[in-house]
């Protein structure tokens, strides 16, 4: 049975909870630019948002039992981009952000621990290296066949 992290922080402003219910869950640029980069390098049979596999990762291979997430630098806290925090109700975004990186080790765990192998795509690295992020695919799907 997978842990529950609670209710998510309530924001304080309204204009705040407003944004942050309009940013898409699915078919977002990073997500986009990865499916491009996929294509491009020849490794078809994935499926988007797959509702099988556990926390639902962005791009799944059912058969070879890999997962890979497109994190965005911002919500999930870039260790390479290390965005400062927003200025204003920093208890709020330290409490949101700290569930989302707790989202998503409880995610990856719970697949592993399902014989699945994951791979952390990050935004930026899709926006300043593609060339890198393709390498690094077909390397990983080298290993992992």
């Amino acid at each position: 049975m997978p842990v529950r992290l609670g209710n998510p922080p309530k924001a304080v402003n309204p204009n705040v909870s407003k944004s942050m219910k309009s940013n898409r869950s699915k078919g977002t640029k990073p997500e986009k630019m990865l499916q491009r980069i996929l294509l491009d390098s020849g490794l078809k049979g994935y499926r988007l948002n797959w509702k099988n596999a556990p926390g639902r990762p962005d791009v799944s291979y059912p058969g070879r039992k890999v997962a890979i997430f497109v994190n965005g630098c911002f919500w999930h806290r870039c260790p390479k981009c290390d965005l400062p925090l927003p200025k204003s109700n920093r208890d709020f975004w330290i409490n949101k952000f700290s569930r989302n990186i707790m989202r998503d080790r409880l995610k990856i765990k719970r697949l592993r621990s399902l014989g699945w192998k994951t791979l952390i795509i990050w935004e930026c690295e899709l926006k300043k290296e593609p060339k890198k992020v393709s390498e690094k695919l077909k390397k990983y799907f080298s290993s992992v066949n």
